[in-house]
């Protein structure tokens, strides 16, 4: 079980510590409400310093990088971020992941932590013109500050005007006495704020300073499980759960990151779905009576017939009822259709809704 930079902190903090993609990581701290509360309402703190990091560099690196992805990295200026996936060559994903555009010929690869290895040996096995691949992985820590109070309790830290960085845009500058950190607005909550990629042996004196300076804000660090619930009121996609190997972006509702103006892994595989339609499709929806849904609960049509699999569910500490995402068959996809979740063999009205659950 590896440990990040920050572990002996949360610890000390009395966060509950649990095994997530071969880390030791915080679930929680005061608990899952609060902590969500308080990125939607204020500030939170998130070591996510799990993730993986791949550095793609030299004149061909826009080359791999295009092969391996389904965006168009192409339109990448320096400072810009972009989300993306990895498609297989079975109709699949390999991993979502953020690409940004650090220097003319050098990109950044953000990648699920659960996925390093695979997603490395993947991106490898697609280098034949011999781009430079450096997983800094383990080298570097990422801090999500996150929150509508984010960028004013922070801006103390840093020379840069923190509201004049764009969503998906980033600035290589100066943070809480480190001289050069990326401070990107790529958040993964719906709240605001932005990320902080720095060395392991600057993140605590970055964390320090963070909630120092937040201490008027009401910051608070915040762990994994609100993270999870933050992250599903937008309906944003979490591997392992809503993608896989076995889902496609088309299936997944992320044809709008697949273009088909480049060349990629899969490509004619993936148009002819676009073009011939596909026969489930990832859906979001609300319960219409009182429960839980969870990942793996069967989706049943009004006469009982099973018509989809529940992917993410939770109960919404913003909307106070039950949401989830999952697979529907077609025929059953459109926005207010009625469906039922089996929730301890009992069937319960849902209605499929737009995304995303929580607005602003």
């Amino acid at each position: 079980m590896k440990n990040t930079a920050l572990t002996h902190v949360h610890e000390s903090l009395g966060a509950k510590m649990v095994p997530f993609a071969g880390y030791n990581m915080p679930v929680q701290y005061e608990g899952i409400n609060v902590e969500h509360e308080t990125v939607r309402n204020s500030v939170g703190v998130f070591d996510v310093s799990h993730m993986g990091e791949f550095l793609i560099e030299g004149e061909n690196a826009l080359e791999l990088i295009q092969r391996i992805s389904s965006n168009d990295a192409s339109k990448l200026e320096i400072g810009d971020a972009q989300y993306s996936c990895m498609p297989n060559e079975k109709g699949g994903i390999v991993d979502d992941l953020i690409i940004y555009r650090v220097k003319e010929h050098t990109y950044l690869l953000v990648v699920n932590a659960s996925n390093i290895e695979k997603d490395w040996n993947w991106i490898a096995s697609h280098n034949g013109n011999h781009a430079e691949m450096r997983n800094v992985s383990d080298n570097y820590s990422l801090l999500a500050i996150q929150g509508p109070k984010a960028v004013e309790a922070m801006q103390s830290l840093s020379s840069v005007d923190l509201a004049e960085i764009p969503f998906y845009k980033f600035k290589v500058a100066d943070f809480a006495g480190i001289d050069h950190v990326i401070i990107s607005a790529t958040g993964y909550t719906g709240s605001g704020g932005f990320e902080i990629y720095c060395k392991n042996d600057e993140v605590e004196q970055v964390w320090n300073k963070v909630f120092e300076a937040g201490k008027d804000f009401g910051i608070k660090p915040i762990g994994l499980a609100a993270r999870d619930t933050l992250r599903l009121e937008m309906g944003y996609c979490l591997y392992g759960n809503d993608i896989d190997d076995t889902t496609s972006p088309i299936e997944a509702g992320l044809g709008w990151i697949t273009k088909f103006t480049k060349d990629f892994v899969n490509k004619d595989g993936l148009l002819k779905q676009k073009e011939d339609g596909v026969t489930r499709r990832l859906r979001a929806f609300e319960l219409d009576a009182r429960g839980i849904p969870r990942q793996g609960y069967t989706i049943l049509d009004e006469d009982g017939n099973k018509i989809g699999t529940v992917t993410s569910g939770t109960m919404s500490p913003s909307l106070k009822k039950g949401i989830g995402l999952g697979y529907v068959n077609t025929g059953h996809t459109k926005f207010g259709s009625k469906i039922y979740i089996e929730v301890r063999k009992k069937s319960l009205p849902a209605t499929v809704v737009k995304l995303p659950f929580y607005k602003q």
